[in-house]
């Protein structure tokens, strides 16, 4: 398996509020990870940075994943954990009033990969079913677009397309969605922050990851679509690609 994370500021933004990484614990389980940061003064970036290092911190401590259901009981138990210690953080700290970060992380192992989500930063998955997002925004838009007030295509274009609706930090209590699948030779795992997936069409997400360009250069190619795009926002995103046989040698 092999898997690269990188992070781009952009092309308006002065300061980068993305984080994320990924993160091999001794057991030889692996952990990825994208936050997206918001919150005025420097908050954004203390919430993705504080979130980003306290699960890194917990998963070089975990024990092996053996299960999906460990694996999501893991990232489930965790993840609550770690919005306690943003609130609190939050509570005390004057200039961090309000702040909170989305989540998405995944455990990937030659078996399965279980993603947990929170707020609109995403999760697609290619494999021989094809190209398709494994994550629900949890946005106001895609709450209209699923009770019908609006369609898909008018979400895209909707004056209120960043309002975030669950993110971690801002309340004590946080409920995450979680997904397991079958994670098999030839499949990829593309992980993001909106400021990619607001960009780049899954056509053009899937066009990238079936090329036959290494990791890097996809990551940097996704990123300099975002970016040619407008890049209004950071980019942030993490591939993890299960090579089949011939690719391992």
């Amino acid at each position: 398996m092999k898997a690269v994370f990188m992070t781009d500021v952009g092309r308006i933004r002065q300061r980068n509020e993305d984080n994320g990484g990924i993160f091999i614990n001794l057991s030889g389980d692996r952990l990825a990870i994208v936050a997206d940061g918001m919150g005025g003064h420097r908050a954004g970036d203390v919430a993705s940075e504080m979130a980003k290092k306290n699960l890194e911190d917990l998963w070089m401590k975990s024990e092996k994943i053996q299960t999906a259901e460990q694996a999501e009981e893991w990232l489930t138990h965790n993840i609550k954990d770690v919005n306690k210690v943003l609130f609190e953080h939050a509570k005390k700290e004057p200039e961090c009033e309000g702040m909170g970060t989305t989540v998405v992380a995944a455990i990937t192992t030659d078996r399965f990969a279980t993603i947990a989500n929170l707020g609109d930063s995403r999760g697609y998955i290619h494999n021989e079913s094809g190209f398709q997002q494994l994550t629900d925004d949890h946005s106001l838009v895609n709450e209209l677009v699923r009770s019908g007030q609006i369609s898909k295509e008018d979400a895209e274009h909707h004056p209120m397309k960043n309002v975030v609706l669950r993110v971690l930090g801002t309340e004590e209590e946080v409920n995450l969605d979680l997904k397991t699948i079958i994670f098999e030779e030839g499949d990829v795992l593309l992980l993001c922050s909106d400021g990619l997936s607001n960009k780049v069409t899954e056509d053009e997400m899937k066009k990238v990851i079936i090329s036959d360009s290494n990791l890097e250069e996809k990551a940097s190619m996704l990123i300099e679509l975002a970016n040619n795009y407008g890049g209004e926002d950071n980019i942030t995103l993490v591939i993890v690609e299960f090579l089949d046989g011939s690719e391992r040698g």
